[in-house]
């Protein structure tokens, strides 16, 4: 049996959106403080440290992530012009910039975790989680 590990910070962002095609009062322009949940893991902790990856470098990524949607109203960023910036593709356009930040991190841990999962939730009570899928 290999030992894992999995690391999770939260951050949070503010931003109006729309969603097109709804047909109910979400099709208005409204906005929402969303919270943001990553999940990296791995099967290697560092042999000097002891730890996966530091969690500085995890928040400072996620910040990253997130600074494009902060303050925006996200139906006017290219990412959410075909598609409605709904949870669901928020949560995927979230894990997809990530991955990529951390895959260029300096902090050479970063490139040995797997982003495991990116939640987003509009209100405390109703989340959408995205993860890549590999099978049936």
């Amino acid at each position: 049996m290999k030992d894992y590990w999995e690391l999770k910070v939260r951050d949070e962002f503010s931003a109006a959106h729309a969603l097109r095609h709804y047909q109910g009062k979400c099709e208005r322009t409204h906005g929402h403080n969303f919270s943001v949940e990553v999940c990296v893991g791995g099967c290697e902790l560092d042999p000097a440290t002891h730890i996966l990856l530091d969690f500085k470098t995890l928040k400072d990524s996620l910040k990253q992530a997130l600074a494009t949607l902060d303050h925006a109203f996200l139906n006017e960023l290219e990412i959410f012009g075909e598609i409605n910036p709904s949870s669901e593709n928020i949560a995927r356009a979230i894990w997809r910039n990530l991955a990529e930040i951390l895959a260029s991190s300096p902090d050479l841990r970063a490139s040995k975790v797997a982003l495991k999962y990116v939640e987003v939730s509009e209100k405390s009570s109703q989340s959408a989680v995205y993860r890549p899928f590999d099978g049936d």
